[in-house]
């Protein structure tokens, strides 16, 4: 990084399922380029743990399924830190099953958690955000491109980048923008322990494997002024394995 870029200074960015993975490493970026950040993740421990790692920042717990609970998470930003300027969506799950095993159980289960916390935080930073704020949503390729056993999930994926559209049209008039990042195979334990990569299924080129910080690079200048000039964007962040899919 380098030293002289600090293009978040005094900013302050909230970053779920913050605690590891790609989360924290975009928290890390956001810190390194002057942000202080909040660190929301639904284990607490291990956000507090991941917050020593990350200058200036601040570990909340947030199950952001949980509307009251996304709610307390953007007022502690606010109360604590100052301001509210930025808002990471990256807190996800995946189910793996065939499509005709899954039940509703299943289906709510990831929607709430890859689709309505996305939501509950876009609720609540129009009511914090001033004019330069930024929504980044995180989804994945297989909101365009998907494997087996993961319907609920792509499902999800895919209203996500419908709800980034929305947010920037109606977070227009607020001066707030919202994009969107497909991250593809990235080097973190969701990757890994896929079953369908375990069983080999999936095929993983290890040259096609981005590492956290590739796609935290890219969530980090979505959120910057850098691409003021670019809101409701969908940007596919793979390697480019999706072109050989």
């Amino acid at each position: 990084m380098n030293a002289s870029c600090r293009r978040f200074q005094e900013r302050v960015a909230i970053v779920t399922g913050a605690a590891s993975g790609i989360g924290l490493a975009t928290a890390k970026y956001f810190a390194d380029e002057g942000a202080r950040v909040v660190i929301a993740d639904l284990d607490l421990e291990k956000a507090q743990h991941s917050s020593k790692e990350v200058e200036g920042s601040i570990a909340v717990a947030c199950d952001v399924s949980n509307e009251q609970q996304v709610k307390r998470c953007v007022d502690s930003a606010v109360e604590q830190l100052g301001r509210l300027d930025v808002i990471v969506n990256n807190a996800g799950l995946m189910v793996f099953k065939p499509l005709q095993d899954h039940t509703a159980e299943d289906w709510l289960k990831v929607l709430h958690v890859d689709l309505m916390g996305a939501f509950f935080f876009t609720r609540e930073a129009f009511g914090a955000m001033t004019v330069g704020g930024s929504i980044v949503n995180v989804a994945s390729i297989h909101a365009v491109e998907t494997t087996p056993l993961v319907a609920s999930y792509a499902a999800a994926k895919a209203a996500m980048v419908s709800l980034t559209r929305s947010t920037a049209i109606e977070g227009q008039p607020k001066g707030i923008r919202a994009n969107c990042i497909l991250p593809g195979a990235v080097d973190t334990p969701m990757l890994w322990e896929n079953p369908n990569v375990k069983s080999g299924a999936e095929k993983i080129d290890p040259a096609d494997v981005g590492k956290p910080e590739d796609i935290a690079s890219a969530i980090a200048f979505l959120a910057s002024e850098d691409a003021r000039f670019i809101t409701g964007a969908t940007v596919r962040v793979d390697g480019g394995r999706l072109n050989k899919l």
